[in-house]
């Protein structure tokens, strides 16, 4: 194991997952640049494009917490593989479709392999760097989520404006199947695996999905009775009924989810020690009772909601307000976006993680402090460049503004990994992941959809930093906290001293 965990492959392992990462989100941005285009070309509303957004989101969030469970019990490296190649596919099946339902359903496709990638990664990159520059290597890894939204932007303006929105997708869905191929070869650092084939991933990713589905069943009846609702209101054009049907049942059906899951915590005990794990449904049962055991896992899951509505809405909606508040084309917002927005989105990334890694020296609550500051700077700064229509003063205020608000990728994700034992660290990473776009984003996307249809596109955007400021709020109450649970995880022998 020790070599395995040796720097130079370290790095490696990390560079190529940062750029897989890339790839993913380039995969699920894409499409913001590409709003206006299949509006014209299927016939859509603004809150149609929304759910096309969350319908990515939502079946991402329902995966994430099943496939963290599957690389926590299997092989870390199979699921990763499989999303890859899942996300690929659908990406270019996506160029083909031929209606609202089709895009709908190849875009929540492509959510399904991203839940896969989301925190099987994670978990690999924490085991190679278990303490010192933690935060960095997740600020680098996250890097991917900055940069790969950005570039989709760019990417899919730019194609789309050349060779159209189809072969924008296709084009964007290609690279895949090679980074696939090279995630099928890496080592994991804590696990001794064979090389990665066809018969040995079918093997490693053998899961109960009947005891899943019974698991989640409240959650999974909501979420379609409410989607059928929802979409049948969306053609009855009331699309501010369909976000609040819809919304309403995913609640009802997680609040029912999170009951049942208590209840069984409380029933069976919470006890979480080195050895031999049981079943699938055993370990969420750990990795649940882990978080609500766990003030400091609370607020940043809460807080970690509102700042994925906020954030993830702003990326989502930018191509389409700067297409019709600026008076730019969605090929020149695509350019501005992917140019000053990869540039300040990746220096705020990797700097909030060297911020937080070099505080981290002097107190435990450096990577809270460094999240909530960094929201609570760029937050205003948001706003106040929602209401600014001179390009002049657009461009320095969008990069301070993006800048301060990606500094919490990488410390959020190294809290958590902080504070969670090691060996159930996938499956709360996509409980996390479960949580934030359950709770996040897929209400954000179709929710400022209505809002535009309603009150306009200047108007709707404007929730989103309002939102992402309290999440920030939400996280710095960890400070109370985040001591306190890393001692307890230290005691157990899981977590690396400086």
């Amino acid at each position: 194991m020790s070599t395995l965990r040796q720097r130079p492959y370290a790095l490696y392992a990390l560079g190529l997952l940062a750029l897989i990462n890339l790839l993913s989100y380039v995969n699920r941005s894409v499409v913001f640049a590409l709003f206006e285009a299949i509006k014209h070309d299927l016939g859509v509303t603004d809150a149609q494009l929304g759910w096309v957004a969350s319908a990515y989101v939502l079946v991402f969030s329902l995966a994430a917490l099943p496939f963290g469970v599957l690389g926590d019990l299997r092989s870390r490296r199979a699921v990763i593989t499989g999303g890859v190649l899942v996300w690929s596919a659908f990406t270019v099946l996506s160029g083909a479709v031929t209606s609202f339902a089709g895009l709908l359903l190849c875009r929540a496709a492509v959510g399904l392999g991203g839940a896969a990638f989301g925190a099987a990664s994670q978990s690999l990159v924490a085991d190679y760097f278990p303490t010192r520059g933690r935060a960095f290597a997740m600020g680098i890894l996250s890097a991917g989520i900055t940069i790969g939204g950005v570039l989709g932007i760019w990417l899919g303006g730019r194609l789309e404006a050349a060779y159209g929105w189809r072969t924008a997708l296709v084009a964007v869905g290609i690279p895949g199947f090679l980074f696939a191929v090279l995630s099928a070869r890496l080592r994991d650092p804590t696990r001794s695996l064979d090389r990665l084939s066809l018969r040995t991933y079918l093997r490693d990713i053998e899961l109960g999905l009947n005891a899943i589905a019974r698991y989640f069943l409240p959650l999974i009846v909501a979420t379609v009775v409410g989607g059928a609702a929802a979409l049948w209101l969306s053609r009855n054009n009331d699309s501010k009924a369909d976000v609040a049907v819809f919304g309403t049942a995913v609640a009802l059906g997680l609040a029912f989810n999170i009951r049942r899951w208590v209840v069984r915590i409380n029933r069976v005990g919470m006890r979480i020690a080195p050895g031999p794990l049981g079943g699938a449904f055993d370990e969420l049962v750990r990795a649940l009772g882990m978080v609500l055991r766990t003030p400091t896992l609370v607020y940043v899951f809460l807080g970690g909601a509102l700042i994925s509505f906020g954030m993830n809405g702003i990326v989502g909606w930018a191509p389409t307000f700067m297409s019709r508040e600026l008076g730019l084309t969605v090929s020149q917002a695509a350019v501005l976006l992917g140019t000053w927005g990869l540039v300040a989105g990746t220096a705020g990334a990797l700097f909030g993680g060297l911020l937080a890694d070099f505080l981290r020296r002097y107190t435990d609550t450096a990577r809270v402090l460094t999240i909530s500051f960094g929201l609570l700077i760029g937050g205003p700064l948001a706003i106040w460049l929602l209401t600014i229509r001179d390009m002049a003063h657009f461009v320095p205020i969008f990069c301070a503004a993006f800048f301060f608000l990606s500094w919490f990728n990488g410390p959020i994700a190294a809290i958590i990994f902080d504070v969670v034992p090691a060996r159930i660290s996938a499956t709360v990473a996509g409980a996390y992941l479960l949580f934030i776009h359950l709770a996040g984003d897929t209400i954000s996307f179709p929710l400022v959809g209505a809002l535009s249809d309603r009150f306009g596109i200047s108007t709707a955007v404007l929730v989103l930093p309002s939102v992402a400021i309290a999440g920030g709020l939400v996280v710095a109450l960890a400070i109370r906290t985040v001591g306190r649970d890393m001692t307890r995880v230290s005691g157990t022998g899981q977590l690396v001293s400086e």
